[in-house]
């Protein structure tokens, strides 16, 4: 029991991060799904176009949910610059995405709306939210300086030992 609550001590704010990027993200997917699906069998676009628009919409509000919820107690370096490259990020994301998407239709020939989901939204989603998670925490919503506390006792602190703390970012 010790042990789980030392662990629970050193590892609690990822724990916590993890679990509001994990809310932020599951209100951001169904907005994608919703209006991924409403782009391609409500208005009739293209499976790859589809999926941009989809994705840019949850965007807007994983961006809204993760810089005000889930990484609010992390330096800021502007409104500008931050939407900026959490959106370059999310890029990438959807590059993985529809990646995940073209092959499916394009190379298997798998072209049926749970073919399009499967693909798309939850192996590229799920692929895509590695990736998203791990860059936000490194570039977008970053650690306060080391300065900021006693070493060992920030945010990204993962690991201490004999020689130190070691830090993710």
């Amino acid at each position: 029991m010790r042990l789980l609550s030392a662990l629970y001590r050193r590892f609690s704010r990822l724990i916590h991060e993890v679990a509001k990027f994990g809310t932020v993200g599951a209100f951001a997917y169904v907005v994608q799904l919703a209006a991924t699906n409403l782009f391609w069998y409500g208005l009739g676009t293209a499976e790859l176009a589809g999926q941009v628009l989809g994705t840019t919409c949850a965007t807007v509000v994983a961006f809204l949910g993760n810089r005000f919820w889930t990484f609010r107690d992390r330096s800021h370096s502007g409104l500008v610059r931050a939407y900026a490259l959490f959106f370059g990020l999310n890029a990438v994301g959807l590059l993985i995405q529809l990646v995940c998407l073209w092959f499916t239709v394009s190379v298997l020939g798998l072209d049926g709306p749970l073919a399009r989901n499967i693909a798309g939204n939850v192996v590229g989603v799920g692929l895509g939210s590695l990736f998203r998670f791990w860059s936000y925490r490194k570039w977008v919503f970053r650690a306060p300086s080391a300065g900021a506390g006693p070493p060992g006792t920030g945010p990204d602190t993962v690991e201490g030992g004999p020689s130190g703390t070691v830090r993710s970012s």
